[in-house]
C-alpha cells in the first residue's frame, strides 16, 4: 500500500477505524473474534494505522484491540483518545472531560487496556469548554515527555484552537470528519495542517456507510443504532442524497472500482498529509478499502466530483 506520513512516521495511507467493532453501530451485530481476524488482516495488508478510543464501549474498543495486536504491536501505528466519558441514560452523548489529572490518567489506563507501554498517536477527543485548552494540551504535551505517548492530536477543532495549541506542543495530527458528503475541513483545516507539517486523520470517510451505496432507509439500522439520531439518515434526508451516491457511482464506473473506493479516493487526492480511516467489521469490505490508495482519478474526474451539492441536512 502507498504510504503517508503523521507526525514523524510512515503508515498507510488508508486506516482502520475500529469504534464500530463494539460501539455505536450495533447494526450487523458485533463480533470480537471477526474484529479481531479485520484488524490483524488489516497488518497483513499494509493498513496499519489502528485508531480506537477509551470512550468506545466504554473501554472494551481499547480492550478488543489489545488483544488483537498481542505479538503484532510492533507492527501497527497506533492511535487512541481520551477527553470524552461515556454518555448516561438521559444524555444526548458522551461528554467532554479535559481536566489534566483525568487526561493523564485516562492515557495510562488505555494503555494498560492496550497492552503497550507507549502510544504512538494519544488525540484529545474533544475540547473541553470548562477548561482552557492549554492546560489540556500541556497535560498531553507532559504525556510526550513522559514517554507514555509519541505524538499528540486534536479532534474536532478549528484553527483558533490550533494556533493556540501549536504555541505550547507540535500538533501532529487532526481527526475530523471529512467525506465526499462532508467537506467543511477543506476550507481551512486541512489546509492548516499542510502549512504546519501535521497530518490530517478523516474519520467516517464514507459518511458512515452511506457512500458505499448499501443503505437507502432507516429500516436497514438496528435499534440503538447511532445514525439514528442524525438528520442525515431521516427517511427523507436518505432518499433527498442519492444524488451523491449515484455521482459516485458513474465515476467509478469508469475504474471499475465501487463508490466507497471513489469516495476514498477523491479524499486522498485532497493532500498527501490525509489519511482516512475506514470503519469495517468484514474481510471483505477491509480488502476493498485498502485497494482504494491504487486508484488514480483524474483532474476531469475530480471536477466533476468536487461540482456535486452538499447534502442539505447537516451532520449533527
Amino acid at each position: 500500500m502507498n504510504r503517508r506520513t503523521l507526525g514523524s512516521s510512515s503508515v498507510g495511507a488508508v486506516g482502520l477505524g475500529c469504534m464500530g467493532m463494539s460501539y455505536a453501530y450495533p447494526t450487523g451485530g458485533w463480533d470480537d473474534g471477526a474484529s479481531t481476524a479485520v484488524i490483524r488482516a488489516a497488518l497483513d495488508l499494509g493498513v496499519t494505522l489502528i485508531d480506537t478510543a477509551d470512550v468506545y464501549g466504554p473501554h472494551s474498543n481499547e480492550r478488543l484491540v489489545g488483544r488483537a495486536l498481542r505479538g503484532r504491536r510492533h507492527e501497527a501505528f497506533l492511535a487512541s483518545k481520551g477527553g470524552l466519558v461515556a454518555d448516561g441514560p438521559t444524555s444526548g452523548g458522551p461528554v467532554p472531560h479535559g481536566r489534566p489529572e483525568y487526561l493523564k490518567a485516562a492515557a495510562k489506563a488505555s494503555l494498560q487496556r492496550l497492552g503497550t507501554d507507549c502510544l504512538d498517536l494519544y488525540q484529545l477527543h474533544r475540547v473541553d469548554g470548562k477548561v482552557p485548552l492549554e492546560e489540556s494540551w500541556g497535560a498531553l504535551a507532559e504525556l510526550v515527555r513522559e514517554g507514555a505517548v509519541r505524538h499528540i492530536g486534536l479532534s474536532e477543532v478549528g484553527v483558533e484552537e490550533l494556533e493556540r495549541a501549536q504555541r505550547i506542543h507540535p500538533v501532529s495530527s487532526v481527526q475530523s470528519e471529512l467525506s465526499f458528503w462532508t467537506r467543511e475541513a477543506l476550507r481551512d483545516v486541512v489546509p492548516w495542517c499542510a502549512a504546519h507539517g501535521s497530518g490530517f486523520v478523516a474519520y467516517a470517510p464514507l459518511g458512515r456507510g452511506f457512500l458505499t451505496g448499501a443503505y437507502r432507509s432507516r429500516r436497514q439500522f438496528a435499534d440503538g443504532d447511532r445514525r439514528l439520531r442524525l438528520p442525515r439518515f431521516t427517511d427523507a434526508a436518505i432518499q433527498a442524497e442519492l444524488g451523491i451516491v449515484a455521482s459516485l457511482e458513474v465515476v467509478a464506473a469508469r475504474h471499475g472500482a465501487t463508490p466507497g473506493q471513489i469516495a476514498l479516493a477523491w479524499i486522498l487526492a485532497k493532500g498527501d498529509h490525509i489519511v482516512p480511516i475506514v470503519g469495517t467489521r468484514r474481510q471483505a469490505h477491509l480488502v476493498e478499502n485498502a485497494a482504494a490508495p491504487g486508484l488514480r482519478l483524474t483532474p476531469a474526474d475530480i471536477e466533476e466530483l468536487d461540482a456535486v451539492p452538499e447534502p442539505s441536512a447537516p451532520r449533527y
